[in-house]
């Protein structure tokens, strides 16, 4: 068996829900100390939710480059265990394929890397190169206490990453055909119109907030925030969630709340959609509350000496010439 499927049948076994690392980060480094890795695990969080994060780094020659290679050993909830064929946590092979919680996103993806540094440090022992490894168990979380906490103590270091590899789970059809080379920013908020509750047969004397917003929010899905560019798709707005009312079918909401969700592009700033959606409320004469939270802001890395490394390393093993984009969901690299 393969050194990576080995060592992703460790880190698979090992059931570490977000924060829990469950024990995957000790694996991990216990295979990088022999390598001349420094390990540093950095524990932050409330006490009811703690987080493990892990800073481990080998220096190269002086004035050498680094290279970083960034995931997470934490994953998402099993859901109801009669709904899978086999243990998550037992890693189970079927049909060629490995099953398992987190062997997509993404254990299989750290195990290639850790031994892919030990087959290069063997070949190379001493190279022109310094790598290192950031890893967290608070990524399928609120990602508050994981890779931005040790961004922000890198950053007060003054350490400075050259190089970063996000090992998320991007292909589409087949392994290596898609590389996210950025990624949309994301950014959330609450809406909450007012109103006035009352009796649905005296109208007159109630205001009614899901009738009042109908045509904010009808122009808000029309509206165009911009255009994309060539490297992002065009900014898009969509509701996740409308609550109003009391349950009962007679009453007039007193309010009602919108949650909704910004995924941007570099064509535009968080304080330019705040500002825009703002106005559409304020044409419609709602008196509403508004509550905003930034997950991240849009970022890319333009082609350049990484991307064709990458670009030429998938062409060599698969035959595939990959595609970049920016679509999808977000990930860590935001915080990097």
């Amino acid at each position: 068996m393969p050194a990576a499927l080995r060592l992703a049948e460790q880190l698979i076994s090992r059931p570490s829900v977000t924060p829990d690392d469950g024990g995957c980060q000790p694996i991990i480094m216990q295979r990088l100390a022999p390598l001349g890795f420094t390990g540093e695990t950095i524990v932050s969080g409330p006490d009811n939710f703690r987080v493990t994060n892990l800073w481990a780094r080998r220096d190269g020659a002086p004035g050498s480059k680094l290279i970083v290679f960034a995931g997470h050993t934490d994953v998402v909830p099993t859901g109801p265990l009669d709904k899978w064929t086999s243990d998550p946590f037992v890693p189970t092979h079927k049909d060629g394929k490995l099953y398992g919680r987190g062997t997509a996103d993404m254990k299989t993806s750290i195990a290639a890397f850790v031994v892919a540094v030990e087959e290069f440090i063997a070949a190379t022992p001493s190279p022109n190169l310094s790598i290192a490894l950031l890893l967290t168990s608070d990524e399928e979380g609120p990602s508050i206490d994981g890779t931005v906490v040790v961004c922000n103590l890198l950053k007060q270091r003054g350490d400075k990453l050259d190089y970063c590899i996000v090992g998320e789970p991007t292909s589409v059809e087949r392994i290596g055909d898609m590389i996210k080379n950025g990624r949309r920013g994301t950014m959330g908020g609450k809406l909450t119109v007012k109103g006035v509750q009352g009796h649905i047969a005296y109208p007159h004397l109630a205001k009614n907030p899901l009738h009042l917003m109908a045509p904010a929010l009808a122009e808000l899905v029309t509206v165009q925030w911009d255009k994309g560019n060539e490297f992002f798709q065009p900014t898009s707005w969509q509701m996740s969630n409308i609550h109003g009312g009391t349950g009962a079918s007679n009453v007039i909401a007193g309010s009602v709340v919108i949650d909704f969700n910004f995924r941007f592009c570099t064509e535009s700033t968080p304080e330019d959609l705040q500002q825009r959606l703002k106005a559409v409320l304020d044409k419609h004469g709602l008196e509403y509350e508004l509550q905003w939270v930034i997950g991240g802001r849009p970022f890319l890395t333009t082609p350049g000496e990484l991307v064709v490394a990458v670009q030429q390393a998938i062409q060599s093993e698969t035959g595939i010439d990959t595609e970049l984009s920016t679509t999808g969901g977000t990930s860590d690299g935001r915080f990097i």
